[in-house]
């Protein structure tokens, strides 16, 4: 089955999951040629590779903690921080706690 993702215009809920969270998976909730917004869940003790994305990115830390490396240093995103990232900078996310992100990109695909 396909996904769906938001039209624009239409709102979309990026409230904190809650006791839903260890039960959510990750999501895309809009996708446009140059733009994408996701819903990153991430439980606790589970970290991502160093990696770096196509474009500008921002993160906001919505519930939990994760600890962030990039720019050659560990900084600790707590609900309600958000960091923004230059394109293609490479970075790494941890879960402290089960934690939820948003992260946008602003893409630069060809």
């Amino acid at each position: 089955m396909a996904l769906t993702h938001a039209a624009s215009g239409e709102i979309v809920s990026v409230r904190p999951l809650g006791s839903a969270l260890r039960e959510s998976v990750s999501a895309t909730l809009v996708r446009a040629p140059h733009f994408e917004v996701f819903r990153f869940v991430l439980p606790a003790g589970k970290t991502t590779p160093m990696h770096e994305a196509a474009g500008l990115i921002t993160i906001q830390c919505l519930e939990g903690e994760v600890a962030l490396d990039a720019h050659g240093r560990r900084q600790t995103l707590q609900a309600g921080d958000l960091v923004y990232l230059d394109d293609a900078e490479p970075h790494a996310v941890s879960a402290v706690t089960d934690a939820s992100l948003l992260v946008t990109i602003l893409l630069h695909r060809r």
